[in-house]
């Protein structure tokens, strides 16, 4: 794989472990969800710059309690489809709908 050309498999992985690691069981708790944010954007943006590639990153993490509404979330950006993107991952359990997406831009 050329150095320009992100593999989203390994977003997903590494989304994936920061979000289980970070709540496992956890029910939704508002006063930790700060905290839940910042320990999951962090292991996230850790991972990816340990993967040594030629990229900018930038990681939001969206959290909502599960009491029947829908979550919407949405983005756009102007890029260079060829070497930026994004990869958007969904995860929840009884308490808690989670997102996290994955921006990377070349360098």
């Amino acid at each position: 794989m050329e150095d320009d050309q992100f593999p989203q498999e390994d977003i997903e992985t590494i989304a994936k472990n920061a979000i289980v690691g970070t709540l496992g069981d956890c029910a939704y708790n508002a006063k930790k969800v700060g905290d839940w944010t910042n320990s999951m954007t962090d292991t996230i943006l850790k991972e990816l710059q340990g993967l040594n590639r030629p990229f900018k990153y930038v990681v939001t993490c969206n959290f909502v309690q599960k009491a029947g509404a829908g979550m919407h979330t949405a983005s756009t950006a102007l890029w260079d489809g060829k070497v930026d993107g994004k990869h958007t991952v969904q995860w929840e359990n009884q308490t808690i709908q989670c997102v996290a997406t994955v921006y990377w831009l070349a360098i």
